[in-house]
């Protein structure tokens, strides 16, 4: 297909995009099954216990929680963090957004139940809120026993703390998705990188981790568990086939040049085709595109999610005989 009648095949699909099926999944219910595993969430919100310390209370606040307080740093230090103007207005703002955390934890208990029930012998870490200084790149930390969350990662995309940071990564601080983010540690646990490095690699090593997030967040929209709003996840559904046809044709799934990562796996304002619509077409749709190419697999193959990490992409892409929807 010639790149004008690409730049055609996409500018007609952007029409349709108002007549497409909304990502939204309201009608999703929890199975029985899962919804009946007992859950016993510890969550402590440190972040309210350091916004209300003062110098008497700090020795206390150290010794019960010491791994939050790194020897790098004395105690002056953090006497002076306790008063510091930046760490008063982020009490004041997470503590306006997160005055109470039950709708989270039930969120989180949901996930706990979905990891539960594929991964039985996964142990539930303690839940640790805290204030990162707006640690974005890394907003959830997961230990063998804890889960640190810097809820000033979930403010909202417009909020003042987020204003230099590019908008595709402020788009997602969101608690929306704050499950998701959680969900993503856990993945990343057991979807390792094999040593291939060529585009169809990480392309389903990210439909891997994308396909087992989807089933851990049954009652999540689609959209969110790939970090779409839900007209890039539309846009997304309306160009399949013409983004897998433009891979094929261009000969890039077997390619190993790292500057497609670039261009369609990482994080960027978007998916760069080198052609006009680009700054319309949402970022990352290397991983898109490997999530159905993993979906296609998981239809045809009956085997236990479990096994899903340790399948080749070779054996992966051959199986799945992925045809993109039209």
């Amino acid at each position: 297909m010639s790149r004008v009648r690409l730049v055609r095949v996409f500018s007609f699909f952007l029409g349709l995009l108002p007549f497409l099926v909304s990502s939204c999944n309201d009608e999703a219910k929890l199975p029985e099954e899962i919804s009946q595993i007992p859950i016993d969430l510890k969550v402590v919100r440190f972040d309210q216990k350091f916004a209300t310390v003062d110098s008497s209370g700090l020795d206390d606040l150290i010794t019960a929680y010491p791994f939050l307080f790194p020897d790098t740093y004395t105690r002056e230090f953090w006497i002076e963090k306790i008063k510091d103007t930046i760490q008063l207005e982020l009490n004041k703002e997470v503590g306006e957004a997160f005055p109470n955390f039950d709708e989270e934890q039930n969120d989180l208990e949901t996930l706990f139940r979905h990891i539960k029930y594929y991964y039985p012998k996964t142990s539930i870490p303690e839940v640790i809120t805290i204030t990162s200084d707006v640690a974005y790149r890394t907003p959830v930390i997961l230990t063998d026993n804890l889960l640190i969350i810097g809820l000033d990662n979930y403010l909202g995309p417009e909020h003042h703390f987020y204003d230099g940071i590019q908008r595709f990564y402020t788009q997602n601080f969101r608690k929306e998705q704050f499950d998701v983010d959680v969900a993503d540690v856990f993945v990343s646990k057991w979807v390792r990188r094999k040593d291939n490095r060529r585009f169809l690699d990480e392309m389903i090593y990210q439909g891997k981790r994308l396909y087992i997030m989807e089933q851990l967040l049954t009652l999540k929209d689609k959209n969110e568990i790939i970090g779409y709003t839900p007209d890039q996840y539309d846009w997304a559904i309306a160009n399949e086939v013409d983004i897998w046809k433009y891979f094929v044709e261009n000969e890039l799934l077997f390619d190993s040049d790292r500057s497609l990562l670039s261009r369609f796996i990482n994080p960027a304002p978007f998916s760069k085709f080198y052609l006009s619509f680009d700054n319309d077409s949402p970022p990352r749709l290397g991983r898109y595109i490997g999530w159905q190419i993993v979906k296609s697999y998981m239809q045809r193959n009956n085997i236990p999610l479990q096994m899903l990490p340790e399948k080749s992409s070779d054996e992966i892409f051959k199986q799945a005989n992925y045809k993109p929807r039209k």
